[in-house]
């Protein structure tokens, strides 16, 4: 769409961030009706883009003529015909999600009734984890479903998805290796939300900072992936389950004051120095 409007000279994408948005759309579709005055077409700019119609009509003027309105209109119907069949897909997804619950005898005991969860509902509470999109939420609960009784603990969970380092056995000699394959969909799904988690400022952020420092940042990655993961299974695993923010700064909260002395005293030594500890008065 850009490179045809382009090759008429309309300039439209260096002000309009969003061609198929409202004001975008309206513009194009004016031009495919024949509409050729520049501040009319810019007219049409709608919310912030009101303020930028000087701009609008510079990036507006230019030689479209007929056969690149027969070009949109095509390309119009073809961007139509895609996001009704997304649109489609989404009610599907959305109706899957109500078939799908929780099982009903995990947390009813005696004669409290049981209580089930929709994945609908549960795909809302994964959606509050910093990096998680409903997108993310929904590939979650495709590839794990919504009964955790198959991982019992969230560490059956993460072995299950590969995001832990690999234990290789040679004879008495046990070492570690990096994480296996896994499901190819569940990490391309963690992985994105690990990179999202990771230039936020909250818990999972703070915990990609610590890491990357000393580990590089595809190890710290994935560790902000294994977090984000036994998250997601507390979370499923528990219907009353609601993520709480640590906060960015939780490990200076709750900082051990002597295991740092002991860090920075050896780092100290690694560099030729002798330290000598006085603890300050109270």
């Amino acid at each position: 769409m850009d490179k045809a409007l382009q090759d008429a000279q309309i300039k439209l994408s260096d002000v309009v961030s969003d061609l198929f948005g409202m004001s975008g759309r309206a513009m194009l579709d004016a031009l495919v009706a024949g509409e050729r005055n520049p501040r009319t077409l810019a007219d049409l700019a709608k919310g912030n883009l009101v303020k930028m119609k000087p701009a609008l009509i510079k990036a507006l003027t230019g030689q479209f003529e007929d056969h690149h309105a027969r070009l949109l209109r095509l390309l119009l119907g073809t961007v139509d015909h895609l996001t009704a069949q997304l649109g489609e897909l989404d009610r599907l997804i959305a109706r899957t999600l109500e078939e799908i619950t929780t099982p009903p005898d995990r947390s009813g005991t005696g004669s409290e009734p049981a209580t089930t969860v929709s994945a609908r509902a549960l795909a809302e509470k994964l959606d509050a984890v910093p990096g998680i999109v409903p997108a993310t939420a929904q590939i979650i609960l495709a590839e794990i479903g919504a009964d955790m009784s198959r991982f019992p603990t969230p560490e059956h969970l993460v072995s299950w998805a590969k995001l832990c380092p690999r234990t290789i056995q040679s004879g008495a000699k046990n070492s570690t290796g990096p994480a296996g394959q896994g499901n190819p969909w569940l990490k391309g799904a963690f992985g994105e939300a690990a990179n999202a988690a990771a230039r936020t400022d909250t818990f999972l952020g703070a915990r990609y900072r610590r890491i990357v420092k000393r580990r590089g940042h595809a190890k710290a990655l994935v560790a902000v992936a294994r977090s984000i993961l036994v998250i997601a299974w507390h979370l499923i695993n528990d219907p009353d389950a609601s993520y709480q923010e640590l906060g960015a700064d939780w490990h200076r909260r709750h900082l051990d004051p002597a295991r740092k002395t002991r860090d920075l005293v050896r780092q100290l030594q690694a560099l030729g120095h002798q330290v000598v500890i006085t603890p300050a008065s109270a």
